[in-house]
């Protein structure tokens, strides 16, 4: 019943990952949303995750990771509830991130937790498989299924769903999970958690509000800065502290490295990705939210196999080459979508869906089973923790940059249309460069003001053409970054299985108990 109650929890956190994205266009027209707003839809989440998943998971060792589960199931279960009953943008975002809050607390105790429930080390292999599967098939409906729940019942439904699958959970572990400790306790490191998180919400907060407020803006730039300083702060009293939250004697690790390196890029990418791919297919190509979910499916079939597939090919396949290949498959499947324009449709994103999403299925399923084999055994829970960490960063990361990188593309081909146009005015043409910024797409016509109908077309054509550039900037950009780290998770996988003193370990061997 452990195994039952762990996977409720890592499917809800997975799904809310990504279910979001069938719901991002109904949310900006519901509560008047910019760009930023819906990005913090997403980072408001991923933040606290990345923040306070390594705190957490020491707190459940000391605490008792029972205890931990159910107080971060409850605090998940009310924030779904506050979400769904949230009426502005901002309410929204502070729900999201108590959300975060409670998912970190449950990734967290998770994996420890099955470990505890497993001590013979086949079956915790086969249980810590399940688990993996799980998360992949909660990342991979979410679209689907979201766009389902959206068409049927409104936005806010993607969070009421929540509520009564946390209540099952909640009853489960009550009765049915036993607790369990570490045999060791170890101090917590709050002056590394504080370090951390207020750097990544400083760079976070930089990247999103960059195009409104301005790259050179005072705010922004003091805000890069002290996020640089932050992480800089951090590694520092992470190598000086007695008990670090991150160890970086296992981050200097080449193999450790390049495994976190293409967790990273596959979370910052094409996960990423997919929030504006699902605006794009709901704003520009006028699919409602369950049509869009349904134009996923290529994507989400080809997560669901690419798992068994992977672990099949793990078998006659070495390390360094199993996660750069998932990787490299993201890269190709990313730059196969590429070339998107006015005209495009959606079948022009089917190839690179299926590819891209046989390689992030593949590392749903291997990446923490790998991981362990370049790190000691009893820095294993750390390094399992340390992976969800840097796969929470890449979401924020990722959602930042390229939402930043899409609304500037978006704005640039407005402006110069609208320009050429001449037939809307400086007042109504800025609204409308705001508004294609923001990915509203062929909604911005809903705005228009009646004597602009004459120019409605025209206007339209302006909107797909600023639509397309921003998607086009975004994927060229996940596309290049997904290429960048295949290459170089492959050159420090390779490196670090030939160190005689990184010694290779069966997963279910190295998870503590």
């Amino acid at each position: 019943m452990t195994l039952l109650a762990v996977c409720l929890a890592v499917f809800m956190l997975l799904l809310d990952m990504t279910i979001v994205s069938a719901a991002l266009a109904n949310i900006q027209a519901s509560l008047n949303a910019e760009l930023s707003g819906l990005q913090w839809v997403v980072d408001a989440y991923a933040l606290p995750m990345a923040g306070l998943l390594l705190t957490a998971a020491t707190l459940g060792d000391r605490l008792g990771r029972r205890l931990l589960y159910l107080g971060g199931m409850a605090v998940f279960t009310l924030a779904s509830a506050g979400c769904a009953l949230a009426r502005s943008i901002e309410a929204l975002n502070a729900c999201r991130a108590l959300q975060g809050t409670g998912g970190a607390v449950l990734l967290g105790v998770s994996l420890p937790m099955v470990a505890a429930a497993f001590p013979e080390q086949r079956r915790r292999g086969i249980a810590i498989a399940i688990y993996g599967a799980v998360m992949g098939a909660g990342a991979a409906v979410g679209p689907l299924l979201g766009g389902a729940l959206v068409g049927a019942f409104g936005w806010e439904s993607i969070f009421l769903i929540n509520v009564p699958i946390g209540v099952v959970a909640l009853a489960i572990a009550v009765r049915f999970v036993p607790e369990t400790r570490a045999a060791q306790d170890r101090p917590l490191d709050l002056v590394g958690t504080a370090w951390l998180s207020a750097a990544l919400f400083a760079g976070v907060y930089a990247l999103i509000e960059g195009n409104r407020r301005g790259w050179t803006s005072g705010v922004i730039l003091a805000l890069s800065a002290f996020a640089v300083l932050g992480l800089s702060m951090f590694g520092w009293w992470e190598s000086r502290v007695d008990a670090p939250m991150l160890d970086l004697r296992v981050v200097r690790r080449p193999g450790f490295a390049g495994v976190s390196l293409a967790a990273f890029a596959a979370a910052g990418t094409l996960i990423a990705s997919t929030n504006y791919l699902a605006l794009y297919f709901m704003n520009t190509l006028g699919y409602s939210p369950f049509q869009s979910g349904l134009r996923a499916l290529p994507l989400t079939i080809a997560c669901v196999l690419g798992a068994p597939l992977a672990m099949t090919a793990a078998r006659y396949f070495r390390a360094w080459m199993s996660i750069p290949g998932g990787v490299a498959l993201i890269a190709v499947g990313l730059w196969l979508m590429i070339g998107v324009d006015e005209s495009t449709q959606w079948t022009h994103f089917i190839a690179g869906s299926v590819v891209a999403g046989l390689g992030l299925g593949g590392l749903f399923a291997l990446t923490s089973d790998i991981a362990l084999q370049f790190v000691p055994v009893a820095d294993a829970g750390m390094a399992t923790g340390a992976v969800s960490t840097v796969r929470q960063v890449g979401i924020l990361a990722g959602v930042a940059g390229l939402g930043a990188l899409f609304g500037r593309r978006a704005s640039d081909s407005a402006t110069h249309g609208l320009a050429q146009l001449r037939a809307v005015g400086p007042g109504p043409a800025h609204q409308l460069v705001d508004r294609l910024s923001a990915g509203a797409g062929l909604r911005v016509l809903d705005f228009l003001p009646a004597d602009y109908r004459p120019a409605v077309p025209a206007i339209a054509r302006v909107a797909r053409q600023a639509s397309a550039a921003g998607m086009q900037g975004a994927l060229v950009a996940a596309a290049a970054a997904a290429t960048a780290a295949a290459a170089g998770a492959v050159i420090l996988i390779a490196l670090g299985a030939r160190r005689h003193d990184e010694r290779e370990i069966p997963f279910a061997e190295g998870m503590p108990v």
